[in-house]
């Protein structure tokens, strides 16, 4: 098994929407960890062009992460989720109204509440599949028995991110290879398995002693790791390998904005927030002026926040604006430092390995 086995048990974090590119995952490869594509936003064209890089760059095992849509995820319960139908609707309409003033101050106009394409799932399964990806993560949701069948038939390694004892029981249940136990401090989004379902508090360190005993199959511990400390005492509590996202987006390798980068570093930003503002699911970002008025105004509609969000944060990078980007960082955030990806690498792996 691919993470069992890996020389370095570090692991970067698929970050989608940009941070994540081939060159990062490449190079923490070559240093002997696990790089991740964040496959969520991309069309299969694009992900296969991030695929093919990576397989030119490196002969490491690497993996790919994919946002699991509501009609594919099997772990949803049965019973109303949240705001559905009209209601739903409604609540993202008025949103966007909330919105236009954000947007006619910067010339933009604010896209329709979209879902997404409807065959971006299948034609991704279809492209892992046939790349052969050695790791193919979940997140947002649980898929059904078939895609982990086929899968395997594949040699596909499976991951599933899950945030609490009962989430990690069903992934392991549904034939995961292995569990991505995400904490409360991570940065971006929360990876619960049922969108209207408030996040765990409980810390990643009793995440992993709670999950531990359920189960023999590889643990990677992520969410707020920012130390070779910290990753130690993950792996004392019973984790294989830690997760670490925030720690590369300063890396020369990441494809972090400059403006993301600018506010990573900038001291009048000194506290990061859970919020819905950005796109509809709960998500740790830097607190900012934006965050706090809109947050609290912000549906339980993902993805259609998402798409209505879009012009606006893309309007922001374009002008190095960091007020309306999405700046997600986990709790330790001030821990990142710009230095080559396997400098990050080799500062963890001292720790675990003793290397």
């Amino acid at each position: 098994m691919v993470i069992a086995e890996l020389a370095v048990p570090v692991v970067a974090a698929p970050m989608a929407g940009g941070p994540s590119t081939a060159e990062l995952v490449a190079a923490v490869g070559e240093a002997g960890g696990l790089g991740f594509l964040a496959g969520g936003y991309l069309t299969a064209e694009s992900l296969a062009r991030q695929i093919a890089d990576v397989w030119d760059a490196s002969s490491r095992p690497f993996g790919v992460n994919l946002f699991v849509p509501d009609h594919a995820n099997t772990y949803l319960p049965d019973r109303p989720r949240g705001l559905s139908g009209h209601d739903r609707a409604q609540a993202v309409a008025l949103y966007r109204d909330a919105l236009a003033g954000e947007a006619a101050q910067r010339g933009v106009e604010l896209a329709e509440p979209g879902v997404g394409m409807p065959d971006a799932w299948e034609r991704q399964l279809d492209l892992v599949v046939r790349e052969r990806v050695p790791v193919v993560s979940f997140t947002f949701g649980l898929p059904g028995a078939a895609v982990f069948s086929e899968l395997s038939r594949a040699g596909i390694e499976t991951v599933v991110t899950v945030t609490d004892h009962d989430e990690a029981t069903a992934a392991i249940s549904a034939g995961a290879d292995a569990l991505c136990l995400q904490g409360p401090d991570a940065g971006g989004h929360r990876g619960t398995l049922d969108p209207a379902k408030r996040p765990a508090v409980a810390s990643l360190a009793e995440l992993v002693a709670a999950v531990r005993p359920l189960t023999q199959l590889p643990l990677i511990a992520a969410g707020g790791i920012a130390t070779a400390e910290g990753a130690a005492a993950m792996v004392a509590a019973g984790a294989d390998a830690v997760q670490l996202g925030t720690a590369f987006l300063l890396t020369p390798e990441a494809g972090t904005s400059l403006a993301y980068r600018r506010a990573l570093a900038d001291p009048a930003l000194t506290t990061t927030t859970v919020t819905r503002a950005f796109s509809g699911r709960w998500a740790r970002a830097l607190t900012t002026d934006f965050v706090l008025r809109y947050g609290p105004l912000a549906p339980a509609a993902y993805p259609e926040v998402h798409h209505v969000t879009v012009p606006l944060r893309r309007a922001a990078a374009a002008t190095d604006e960091p007020e309306l980007l999405a700046l997600w960082a986990g709790t330790g955030w001030r821990e990142a430092t710009a230095v080559p990806a396997a400098t990050v690498v080799a500062h963890i792996a001292r720790s675990l390995t003793g290397r």
